[in-house]
């Protein structure tokens, strides 16, 4: 029997009668991280880490979530877990699956280098990896995390120089808290849409140091924090929202600017390139490192990446989840 396999409702561990990361409802699901195409409603008893839960409970409200930590070990049936860092977002998770010997890790979504706020990943020895391959393409390699937050705080201290605000799209759970724990905050203010304002709280409220900001409603006195950096989902940065900073500067930080075109058609004046997601050399040096003969790939360039993977010598599948994945406009927008 496999250690998992794959079905209708989502990635299935038949020994420990559990799924990892289901989309439709089940009655145990093992969760690695809190976005929304992982963490889904409806199932009827849940597994995380216990960094991740907060965010988890948050979005999911008053569901039966269990938590376990980083490299603890847990019998579920016959089947020995564990959960290791991913480095995605803050309490993010690789899930390890042993049975009989044979150990399967499915990935979640992952990022190789380190940023400073969620835990760093950590390779892990497998017989089989499931890996995400969300920017499985050569063009995307990202520069380090220092200069790209270094260009962020160049365009916002321009901007500011001029009285104008620095409109930033990047998404509510990660990407916008990874921005805050970065950028130069002796810049200027930073205000908050309520959807990363929310978000942001349940960091703090379990201890994760981020600089204070200024959340955006209807009686925020916009004129008392001229200059100012506004972090918003990239959906609000096109609407009736945004337009109350008059004649801002827009910028979006997402993996996706590395794609020429993508800026120019969203009419932003900035793109930053500061992804979630490990890039080609990532996904290459994670699956490496796991030893793992047999690699399944999910969500983003399946097909180009599982060419790749064989003609590296891997036996190389794809897995056709409904995980939606990193997109410019995403489910992450939600509060």
């Amino acid at each position: 029997m496999s250690v998992l396999t794959f079905t209708e409702r989502g990635i299935f561990c038949p020994v420990g009668n559990f799924f990892i990361d289901p989309w439709a409802p089940v009655d145990r699901a093992l969760i690695t991280h809190g976005h929304s195409d992982h963490a889904r409603p409806g199932h009827r008893r849940y597994l995380a880490t216990a960094p991740a839960a907060p965010v988890i409970r948050h979005r999911l409200g008053g569901i039966a979530l269990d938590t376990i930590a980083y490299g603890e070990r847990r019998r579920i049936g016959d089947a020995l877990v564990s959960f290791h860092p991913a480095g995605h977002v803050p309490g993010s998770a690789q899930i390890r699956i042993e049975v009989a010997g044979e150990v399967w890790v499915v990935s979640g979504d992952y990022k190789t280098e380190a940023d400073g706020l969620s835990e760093p990943f950590e390779p892990v020895r497998a017989h089989a990896f499931v890996s995400e391959c969300t920017f499985g393409l050569p063009v995307f390699n990202w520069a380090p995390q220092a200069q790209v937050l270094a260009g962020i705080d160049d365009w916002w201290a321009a901007n500011a120089a001029e009285g104008r605000f620095s409109l930033l799209g990047a998404y509510a759970l990660g990407k916008a808290q990874r921005l805050l724990a970065g950028v130069d905050a002796g810049i200027g203010p930073i205000l908050t849409h309520g959807a990363i304002e929310a978000t942001c709280a349940v960091m703090r409220a379990q201890g994760i140091a981020l600089p204070p900001t200024v959340p955006v409603t209807p009686e925020t006195d916009l004129k008392a924090h001229a200059g100012a950096l506004v972090l918003a989902p990239p959906s609000a940065l096109g609407g009736p929202w945004a337009r109350r900073f008059g004649a801002a500067a827009t910028g979006f930080a997402s993996g996706w600017m590395a794609l020429r075109g993508v800026r120019r058609r969203r009419g932003a004046d900035r793109g930053f390139v500061l992804s979630d997601h490990a890039d080609w050399s990532g996904l290459n040096t994670a699956i490496r490192e796991t030893g793992a003969e047999r690699v399944f790939v999910t969500h983003g360039y399946t097909s180009v990446f599982r060419r790749w993977l064989a003609d590296q010598g891997y036996d190389a599948e794809i897995v056709r989840t409904a995980y939606e994945g990193e997109t410019l406009d995403s489910a992450e927008d939600a509060p």
